[in-house]
């Protein structure tokens, strides 16, 4: 008997996060070295290394996106640490709901939503 393939089903440019670990990313079938921000269909370098340093700023690019986003995983590094203060509010004010998790939570995650078709994007903090 064949193995059932449970791939999801993805349409073309999705950017599907297929490893994260070792201070690196694979998404899409391409490496990133450091911290990313992922969105449907683009993948970037951001410069956040630290939890506390992720501010309404930093993720500009995704605020930039506009209706397209609506959600926004967060990936806090290798153990939980809350968000920065108001930055929850402040996303708010641009339209976006905040999700915030370790950087492996937030991988699965935002895979998860992305296969649901989901408005959604993630900010990862690189771990080793």
């Amino acid at each position: 008997m064949p193995g059932l393939d449970i791939t999801p089903r993805l349409a073309p440019g999705r950017q599907y996060i297929q490893s994260y670990g070792d201070g690196r990313f694979r998404v899409a079938g391409q490496v990133y070295e450091g911290s990313i921000l992922v969105l449907a269909e683009t993948t970037q370098s951001w410069s956040v290394t630290e939890a506390d340093a992720v501010t309404a700023e930093s993720l500009a690019p995704v605020i930039a996106e506009g209706a397209a986003v609506d959600l926004l995983v967060v990936g806090c590094g290798a153990a939980f640490a809350p968000p920065p203060k108001g930055l929850r509010e402040a996303l708010r004010e641009h339209g976006l709901a905040l999700e915030w998790m370790d950087t492996g939570a937030a991988c699965r995650t935002f895979d998860v939503l992305l296969t649901e078709g989901r408005a959604v994007a993630a900010a990862l903090i690189a771990v080793e």
